[in-house]
Protein backbone atom coordinates (compact mmCIF):
# COMPACT_ATOMS: atom_id res chain seq x y z
CA UNK A 1 0.00 0.00 0.00
CA UNK A 2 1.32 3.43 -1.05
CA UNK A 3 -0.01 5.22 2.08
CA UNK A 4 1.88 5.92 5.44
CA UNK A 5 0.94 3.50 8.14
CA UNK A 6 -0.54 5.87 10.23
CA UNK A 7 -2.24 7.82 7.44
CA UNK A 8 -3.57 4.62 6.14
CA UNK A 9 -4.83 3.90 9.80
CA UNK A 10 -6.92 7.00 9.79
CA UNK A 11 -8.53 7.00 7.19
CA UNK A 12 -9.75 3.15 7.73
CA UNK A 13 -10.47 4.70 10.71
CA UNK A 14 -13.17 7.26 8.92
CA UNK A 15 -14.42 4.45 6.72
CA UNK A 16 -15.13 2.23 9.86
CA UNK A 17 -16.57 4.96 11.36
CA UNK A 18 -18.81 5.55 8.56
CA UNK A 19 -20.54 2.48 8.53
CA UNK A 20 -20.17 1.51 12.38
CA UNK A 21 -20.57 4.65 14.16
CA UNK A 22 -18.94 5.59 17.19
CA UNK A 23 -20.20 3.63 19.74
CA UNK A 24 -19.94 0.03 17.86
CA UNK A 25 -16.45 0.67 16.26
CA UNK A 26 -13.39 -1.59 17.49
CA UNK A 27 -9.85 -1.82 16.40
CA UNK A 28 -10.72 -4.57 14.97
CA UNK A 29 -13.11 -3.26 12.74
CA UNK A 30 -10.15 -0.84 11.59
CA UNK A 31 -8.00 -3.37 11.11
CA UNK A 32 -10.00 -5.04 8.55
CA UNK A 33 -10.74 -2.21 7.12
CA UNK A 34 -7.03 -1.19 6.50
CA UNK A 35 -6.43 -4.83 6.06
CA UNK A 36 -3.69 -4.99 8.65
CA UNK A 37 -3.73 -7.12 11.74
CA UNK A 38 -4.75 -5.65 14.93
CA UNK A 39 -1.28 -6.19 16.14
CA UNK A 40 -0.42 -3.80 13.50
CA UNK A 41 -3.15 -1.05 14.98
CA UNK A 42 -1.85 -1.71 18.04
CA UNK A 43 1.96 -0.82 17.47
CA UNK A 44 0.97 2.25 16.73
CA UNK A 45 -1.91 3.23 18.60
CA UNK A 46 -2.52 1.44 22.17
CA UNK A 47 -6.06 1.75 22.38
CA UNK A 48 -9.51 3.12 20.58
CA UNK A 49 -9.48 6.21 22.45
CA UNK A 50 -5.94 7.38 21.40
CA UNK A 51 -6.73 6.25 17.77
CA UNK A 52 -9.38 8.34 18.11
CA UNK A 53 -7.64 11.19 19.16
CA UNK A 54 -5.41 11.15 16.59
CA UNK A 55 -8.34 10.90 14.46
CA UNK A 56 -9.55 14.00 15.63
CA UNK A 57 -6.79 15.87 14.91
CA UNK A 58 -6.47 14.76 11.00
CA UNK A 59 -10.16 15.62 10.82
CA UNK A 60 -9.27 19.18 12.40
CA UNK A 61 -6.61 19.66 10.34
CA UNK A 62 -8.90 18.83 7.10
CA UNK A 63 -11.91 21.52 8.69
CA UNK A 64 -9.07 24.09 9.43
CA UNK A 65 -8.15 23.99 5.56
CA UNK A 66 -11.64 24.48 4.87
CA UNK A 67 -12.82 27.39 7.18
CA UNK A 68 -9.30 29.26 6.61
CA UNK A 69 -9.27 29.10 2.17
CA UNK A 70 -13.13 30.07 1.92
CA UNK A 71 -13.21 32.00 -1.30
CA UNK A 72 -14.09 35.70 -1.09
CA UNK A 73 -12.98 39.32 -1.95
CA UNK A 74 -15.07 40.75 0.54
CA UNK A 75 -15.96 39.99 3.79
CA UNK A 76 -19.48 39.13 2.97
CA UNK A 77 -18.40 37.11 -0.11
CA UNK A 78 -16.43 35.16 2.40
CA UNK A 79 -19.15 34.47 4.84
CA UNK A 80 -21.28 33.55 2.47
CA UNK A 81 -18.73 31.18 0.88
CA UNK A 82 -18.19 29.67 4.88
CA UNK A 83 -21.90 29.28 5.01
CA UNK A 84 -22.01 27.41 1.78
CA UNK A 85 -19.24 25.11 2.81
CA UNK A 86 -20.65 23.93 5.98
CA UNK A 87 -24.29 23.48 5.56
CA UNK A 88 -24.67 22.94 1.78
CA UNK A 89 -24.88 19.91 0.25
CA UNK A 90 -22.12 18.46 -1.72
CA UNK A 91 -18.69 17.52 -2.16
CA UNK A 92 -17.42 19.88 0.29
CA UNK A 93 -19.50 18.57 3.44
CA UNK A 94 -18.91 15.14 4.46
CA UNK A 95 -21.86 12.44 3.62
CA UNK A 96 -25.00 11.88 6.53
CA UNK A 97 -23.09 8.49 7.70
CA UNK A 98 -20.29 10.49 8.45
CA UNK A 99 -22.22 13.37 10.42
CA UNK A 100 -24.42 10.73 12.28
CA UNK A 101 -20.69 9.42 13.80
CA UNK A 102 -20.11 12.09 14.48
CA UNK A 103 -23.09 13.13 16.33
CA UNK A 104 -22.05 10.08 18.38
CA UNK A 105 -18.96 11.47 18.93
CA UNK A 106 -19.99 14.61 20.28
CA UNK A 107 -22.44 12.26 22.76
CA UNK A 108 -19.28 11.09 24.48
CA UNK A 109 -17.80 14.66 25.03
CA UNK A 110 -19.55 15.03 28.65
CA UNK A 111 -17.38 11.68 29.44
CA UNK A 112 -14.31 11.88 27.95
CA UNK A 113 -12.42 14.76 28.47
CA UNK A 114 -9.73 13.89 25.25
CA UNK A 115 -12.79 13.72 22.98
CA UNK A 116 -14.48 17.02 24.30
CA UNK A 117 -11.21 18.83 24.09
CA UNK A 118 -11.22 18.19 20.49
CA UNK A 119 -14.94 19.03 20.04
CA UNK A 120 -14.05 22.66 22.04
CA UNK A 121 -10.66 23.08 19.59
CA UNK A 122 -13.43 22.63 16.59
CA UNK A 123 -16.03 24.90 18.02
CA UNK A 124 -13.28 27.64 19.01
CA UNK A 125 -11.70 27.30 15.34
CA UNK A 126 -14.89 28.04 13.91
CA UNK A 127 -15.93 31.35 16.28
CA UNK A 128 -12.54 32.49 15.54
CA UNK A 129 -13.13 32.47 11.84
CA UNK A 130 -16.40 33.99 12.05
CA UNK A 131 -14.68 36.95 14.34
CA UNK A 132 -12.13 37.67 11.88
CA UNK A 133 -14.35 38.41 9.17
CA UNK A 134 -16.63 39.80 11.17
CA UNK A 135 -14.06 42.18 12.38
CA UNK A 136 -12.52 42.33 8.54
CA UNK A 137 -15.89 43.00 7.47
CA UNK A 138 -16.65 46.11 10.10
CA UNK A 139 -13.22 47.62 9.10
CA UNK A 140 -14.05 47.75 5.85
CA UNK A 141 -17.17 49.53 6.23
CA UNK A 142 -19.37 46.60 4.87
CA UNK A 143 -20.98 45.35 8.26
CA UNK A 144 -22.53 48.28 10.25
CA UNK A 145 -19.70 49.11 12.75
CA UNK A 146 -22.66 48.97 16.11
CA UNK A 147 -22.81 45.26 15.77
CA UNK A 148 -20.97 43.64 18.33
CA UNK A 149 -19.01 41.25 16.55
CA UNK A 150 -17.61 38.51 19.28
CA UNK A 151 -21.68 37.87 19.70
CA UNK A 152 -22.96 37.79 16.58
CA UNK A 153 -20.11 35.08 15.72
CA UNK A 154 -21.53 32.77 18.82
CA UNK A 155 -24.77 32.99 17.75
CA UNK A 156 -23.40 32.34 13.84
CA UNK A 157 -21.51 29.31 15.31
CA UNK A 158 -24.43 28.23 17.41
CA UNK A 159 -26.61 28.23 14.54
CA UNK A 160 -24.46 26.37 12.55
CA UNK A 161 -23.14 23.76 15.13
CA UNK A 162 -27.18 23.44 15.62
CA UNK A 163 -28.58 22.84 11.97
CA UNK A 164 -24.97 19.62 11.49
CA UNK A 165 -26.98 18.44 14.48
CA UNK A 166 -30.30 18.89 13.66
CA UNK A 167 -29.92 17.55 9.99
CA UNK A 168 -28.92 14.07 11.54
CA UNK A 169 -31.36 13.89 14.53
CA UNK A 170 -33.90 14.81 12.60
CA UNK A 171 -33.65 14.90 9.23
CA UNK A 172 -33.83 18.48 8.69
CA UNK A 173 -32.01 19.90 5.18
CA UNK A 174 -29.78 22.40 6.35
CA UNK A 175 -29.72 24.13 2.94
CA UNK A 176 -32.83 25.85 4.43
CA UNK A 177 -30.81 27.58 7.03
CA UNK A 178 -28.34 28.60 4.75
CA UNK A 179 -30.22 30.70 3.14
CA UNK A 180 -32.09 32.24 6.32
CA UNK A 181 -28.48 33.01 7.25
CA UNK A 182 -27.28 34.54 4.30
CA UNK A 183 -30.69 36.83 4.53
CA UNK A 184 -29.72 37.44 8.44
CA UNK A 185 -26.65 38.86 7.31
CA UNK A 186 -27.99 41.02 4.58
CA UNK A 187 -30.73 42.18 6.94
CA UNK A 188 -28.88 42.61 10.66
CA UNK A 189 -24.94 43.16 9.21
CA UNK A 190 -24.92 44.82 6.15
CA UNK A 191 -23.60 48.47 6.51
CA UNK A 192 -25.50 51.33 4.41
CA UNK A 193 -22.70 51.57 1.99
CA UNK A 194 -22.83 48.28 1.12
CA UNK A 195 -26.77 47.52 1.47
CA UNK A 196 -27.50 48.18 -1.88
CA UNK A 197 -24.44 46.20 -3.47
CA UNK A 198 -25.39 42.17 -4.19
CA UNK A 199 -23.35 38.91 -3.61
Amino acid sequence: MDEEPRTEILNATYRALCERGYADLTLQDIATEAERSKASIHYHYDTKEELFTAFLDHLYDRYMAQIETVSGETAREQLRSLFDTLLADGDAVPGTEFRTAMLEVKAQAPYNEGVQAKLIQFDEALLGRIQDILADGIETGEFDDSIEHELVAEFLTTAITGARTRGVAVDCSVERLDEMMIEYVETHLIGETTAEVPY
